[in-house]
C-alpha cells in the first residue's frame, strides 16, 4: 500500500511539475484518439484550466465504420467541453503499401503530417500527447531489443520537425489512467486493432511484456522504467564529461586528439551524441562501433551512415557529409 501511495504521489508530482510550466493562456493541440489514455489526458487538462486547446484526431481508416465512430465520439466529446476540433481521414493501409513500409511506420508518419498541418492551420506548434508509463517501458525494450545506444525512452518534451511534443503523462500507468476514467464516470472508445498480433507495440504489449511478467514474477515495466530513469543520470554524469572533454571544434567538427583521449564508453558516447545531433537517424551499437573505428589511423577514412550520409576523417576532424553519390 505505501508503494502504490508513494506512486501515485510521484504522479501527481511530475504532473504538477509540467503545469507549472504549461501556459494555460496559451493555444495547445492535443492528440486524441478517442481511447483511454487520450481521453484522461483531455479530461485532466481541461480539469486544469485549459481552455485554449484543439483536439486533434486523425482517422486511420484502418477499422472501418468503428474507426468513423472513434471520429464522431471524439468530436462530440470536443463539442461537449467547449473546445475546438480538428480531423482528417488517412488511408494508412494503402500509404503503406504505396511506400513498402509496414503500417506501424506508415501511421506514424500519417500522425506527424496530420499534426503539422494542423499547427499550420491553428497557428501553434505546440502538442500534448498521451503516451504513458507502459509506452515508455515498450519504447525502452524495443530499443533495447533493436541495439539502439542505450536505455533511451519517450522524452517529456521533444522538438521534431518543427513541433513540440509534450508528453505530461509518462510516469502515468495505463490501468492508473483508466481507474481515474471510471472513477469519474468518463466514457471512452476502445481500438480492438490494439489486440491485434501485428505491430510490433502491440506484441510487445500482448505478448512479450506479460511473457516476461510470468517468467520473472515481478512487474517487468515497472523494472525497465527504472532501467530508463538510472538512464538519465547516467547520461547526466556524461554530458558533464563530455563537456570537460571538449572534443567539438569551432566548426563543429570532432577533434581526432581530443577523441583519442578519451575512454573507449565516452568515445561512443560523443559519437553518439554528435551523430544524433546532426539529424542521423537509426544510430545503433553497430553504427557507434565503425564510427569509432574512424579515431584509429590503419582503417578506411569514410563509413556510410544511415539516411544516405556518410563520416569521414580528415586533417584530424571527424565531420558528417552527404553521400557524393546522391548529391551528384
Amino acid at each position: 500500500m505505501n508503494r502504490e501511495w508513494t506512486r501515485m504521489d510521484a504522479n501527481e508530482e511530475s504532473w504538477g511539475q509540467w503545469l507549472e510550466g504549461a501556459s494555460r493562456r496559451k493555444r495547445w493541440l492535443v492528440g486524441v484518439s478517442g481511447g483511454a489514455d487520450s481521453v484522461a489526458l483531455l479530461h485532466m487538462l481541461v480539469e486544469a484550466g485549459f481552455s485554449k486547446l484543439v483536439v486533434c484526431h486523425l482517422d486511420h481508416g484502418l477499422r472501418g465504420r468503428a474507426s468513423t465512430a472513434d471520429a464522431k465520439f471524439t468530436g462530440r466529446l470536443a463539442e461537449e467541453l467547449g473546445l475546438e476540433f480538428d480531423t482528417r481521414r488517412v488511408e494508412v493501409k494503402k500509404l503503406a503499401k504505396e511506400n513498402g513500409e509496414s503500417m506501424e511506420t506508415a501511421a506514424r508518419r500519417a500522425r506527424h503530417g496530420f499534426f503539422g498541418e494542423c499547427a499550420e492551420k491553428w497557428r501553434c506548434v505546440r502538442v500534448i500527447l498521451a503516451h504513458h508509463a507502459d509506452d515508455q517501458a515498450e519504447t525502452v525494450l524495443w530499443n533495447l531489443l533493436r541495439g539502439s545506444h542505450g536505455l533511451r525512452g519517450m522524452k517529456p518534451i521533444q522538438r521534431m520537425g518543427g513541433l513540440e511534443l509534450h508528453r505530461p503523462l509518462l510516469e502515468w500507468r495505463r490501468r492508473e489512467l483508466r481507474e481515474r476514467l471510471t472513477i469519474k464516470r468518463l466514457k471512452w472508445r476502445d481500438d480492438t486493432t490494439n489486440l491485434e498480433p501485428v505491430a510490433v507495440r502491440n506484441r510487445l504489449r500482448n505478448e512479450a511484456i506479460p511473457l516476461l511478467d510470468e517468467i520473472s514474477g515481478r512487474d517487468v515495466a515497472a523494472g525497465l522504467l527504472r532501467l530508463a530513469g538510472d538512464w538519465k543520470g547516467q547520461t547526466a554524469i556524461t554530458d558533464w564529461a563530455l563537456e570537460k572533454a571538449d572534443v567539438i571544434d569551432p566548426q563543429g567538427r570532432m577533434h581526432l586528439g581530443a577523441m583519442r583521449k578519451l575512454p573507449v564508453a565516452l568515445q561512443r558516447a560523443a559519437l553518439a551524441r554528435f551523430l544524433t545531433g546532426h539529424g542521423v537517424t537509426g544510430v545503433d551499437r553497430e553504427v557507434l562501433e565503425h564510427g569509432k573505428h574512424l579515431i584509429e589511423a590503419h582503417v578506411p577514412a569514410v563509413i556510410n551512415l544511415p539516411g544516405g550520409r556518410r563520416l569521414r576523417r580528415r586533417a584530424g576532424r571527424i565531420f558528417v557529409e552527404a553521400n557524393e553519390e546522391d548529391a551528384g
